[in-house]
């Protein structure tokens, strides 16, 4: 076992490397790292984390003189930082300062605090990143902490001033927002405040003047282990009061629906209906804004993803899952018209939605009041559309709202200068067109309303 084995999203660390196989997801530690690994392991530190479910566990398969080789639980599907809402974000934030604290406490500490090292499994956030725990060394300031401000403290204060789109930033800058950016991208007046001054415009101020730092660490020289946790607790404090401002149209869709609640009550029979016949166990809900229809099921679903891509939709979503402890919803941000890519290094580091929905291979896909966004909004003919869920949907249940639908009307209007161009949005250029890629098992018109449900399983290529 070499490194050119190591998974693509791990090469940065020399104390250690990811691979696959058969399945599985293991780890190498490398000679370096050994008395780190023995001593977290011997003291309790890892199984204490395990048990509060803050790291992914992880048991010992294999040790010899060059190498110990560890076997992870399988995730069943990661989300990366710009997939989260905001309370997500703020979550996995916190969790990094809990790890940090706790880290300090026990003698030792983090030393990375990148927003990768964060993903959400059964219903929580988790640190999956086993070998970013170091010995910590009496009077040294936390090695990680610039990069907890320019992955998770920089991005939560501009989207708490500028909007959740701000949390998108870490797929162009991926390792982290510079807190120069930060600092000028924030109003005059929040230099009036003393923790952004000193957590982010300060620092600021040091970056431009000691642009050589290339490690990424603090330059305090000397910080005792009281300073440092009160570093922590006033960060933990502030982000855990965030809040954002903005409000949305889609957060609050269901409330606004443009059929009656007995046509809403038929459209959730008709879905449970159909999912009872394959029983899933894995299923996505692709534009399932706050995860309603999903809650109605009465299948026993292990894993369930729920797109949107409104933030407040996936955080109402959120909130809902957090408040009802549910640990198989596991919420998050989609734009179908622009779903996450494959950035990094060799584009190959952070995986396309695509990729890692694919090997997730959902046994049904939901598609609920979205084609026509996608197709009147997006301008995406319907066989780009039906290609999309193909890829990924062993069978997709979709709702098709007809020409004369409410929704549709005033997507229409507002392409009235092209609506020549959308002729082709109607029911039976829809089912022909589904059908090149899909087998039709049944239809389902939705009483007093202007909509359709479709039951497809994918035809074999």
């Amino acid at each position: 076992m070499n490194n050119k084995s190591a998974h693509s999203s791990s090469f940065r660390d020399p104390s250690g490397y990811v691979f696959i196989e058969n399945n599985e997801v293991k780890r190498v530690v490398n000679p370096i790292y050994f008395n780190q690994y023995n001593a977290l392991s011997e003291s309790g530190f890892f199984n204490k984390l395990f048990k509060n479910e803050l790291l992914i566990p992880h048991e010992e398969i294999s040790k010899t003189e060059d190498k110990v080789i560890i076997k992870a639980e399988k995730i069943p599907f990661v989300t990366y930082p710009y997939e989260w809402s905001f309370n997500m974000y703020k979550e996995a934030a916190l969790l990094t300062l809990k790890l940090q604290k706790y880290s300090l406490e026990n003698g030792f500490s983090l030393k990375d605090a990148s927003a990768f090292n964060v993903t959400f499994n059964k219903g929580k956030a988790i640190f999956i990143d086993t070998l970013s725990f170091d010995f910590y060394n009496e009077d040294s300031p936390w090695r990680a902490y610039k990069q907890f401000i320019t992955h998770f403290f920089g991005p939560l204060v501009l989207a708490h001033f500028h909007g959740a789109d701000q949390l998108k930033l870490l797929s162009s800058f991926i390792d982290g927002i510079s807190v120069k950016m930060i600092s000028s991208m924030l109003p005059t007046r929040t230099k009036l405040n003393p923790l952004l001054y000193s957590n982010i415009h300060l620092l600021a101020k040091l970056e431009d003047k000691h642009n050589e730092d290339y490690k990424n660490e603090s330059k305090v020289a000397k910080l005792s282990k009281k300073g440092q946790l009160n570093i922590i607790e006033s960060l933990y404090n502030y982000i855990k009061k965030l809040e954002l401002k903005e409000k949305s149209e889609w957060g609050n869709y269901y409330d606004k629906t443009n059929y009656s609640d007995n046509a809403f009550d038929e459209k959730s029979t008709i879905i449970n209906n159909w999912v009872k016949d394959i029983a899933p166990k894995t299923l996505i809900d692709v534009g399932g804004n706050d995860g309603t229809f999903v809650r109605k099921l009465d299948a026993a679903i292990d894993t369930a993803l729920v797109g949107d891509i409104d933030n407040n939709a996936v955080d109402f979503n959120y909130k809902t899952m957090k408040q009802s402890q549910e640990r198989f919803m596991l919420p998050f941000l989609l734009d179908v018209l622009n779903p996450a890519p494959s950035i990094g290094l060799n584009n190959e580091e952070r995986d396309a939605f695509i990729n890692r929905v694919k090997a997730f291979a959902p046994d049904v896909t939901l598609a609920l009041a979205v084609i026509h966004h996608i197709s009147l909004s997006g301008n995406v003919p319907f066989a780009r559309s039906a290609e999309f869920f193909a890829k990924f949907s062993k069978y997709l249940i979709i709702e098709f709202p007809k020409r004369n639908d409410s929704w549709v009307q005033r997507l229409l209007n507002n392409k009235a200068e092209f609506k020549n161009h959308f002729e082709h949005y109607n029911l039976s250029n829809f089912e022909n067109t589904y059908a090149e890629f899909f087998e039709v098992l049944e239809t389902k018109a939705i009483s007093n309303s202007e909509r359709v449900m479709f039951f497809l399983k994918r035809k074999k290529c």
